[in-house]
């Protein structure tokens, strides 16, 4: 059974760091597309960034220049570098991984993630 368990989340200043960690279980790990999708109440649901198999990284125009995804295989977890945050940045992260097709591993294709963790919670106040 496929879990995804985020952390690292909090409450930051206008302009602060946070990382966020996922671990995961239960299948193998560098075989899936990863990624980091962010929804708070009320609002869409957008995709953050993705990592494919390949460990190649696309990022949503929002936060591009800003946030870093990248893994460590031989943990089986998975990571996002939030720098220079903006209050428009809170939000709930969700942790979420797929057996999509390596073209479709993109934050734009959030509905082709099968498994999700259960979230973490980002504050950023101005």
């Amino acid at each position: 059974q496929v879990q995804l368990v985020e952390s690292g989340g909090g409450s930051v200043q206008a302009g602060g760091s946070l990382r966020l960690s996922c671990a995961a279980s239960g299948y193998t790990y560098n075989t899936y597309c990863m990624g980091w999708v962010r929804q708070a109440p009320g609002k869409q649901r957008e995709g953050v960034a993705t990592i494919d198999r390949y460990g190649r990284a696309t990022y949503a125009d929002s936060v591009k220049g800003r946030f870093t995804i990248s893994q460590d295989n031989g943990k089986n977890t998975l990571y996002l570098q939030m720098n220079s945050l903006e209050p428009e940045d809170t939000d709930m992260y969700y942790c979420a991984a797929g057996t999509t097709a390596v073209i479709y591993c993109r934050p734009t294709y959030t509905n082709n993630f099968g498994y999700w963790g259960q979230g973490t919670q980002v504050t950023v106040s101005s």
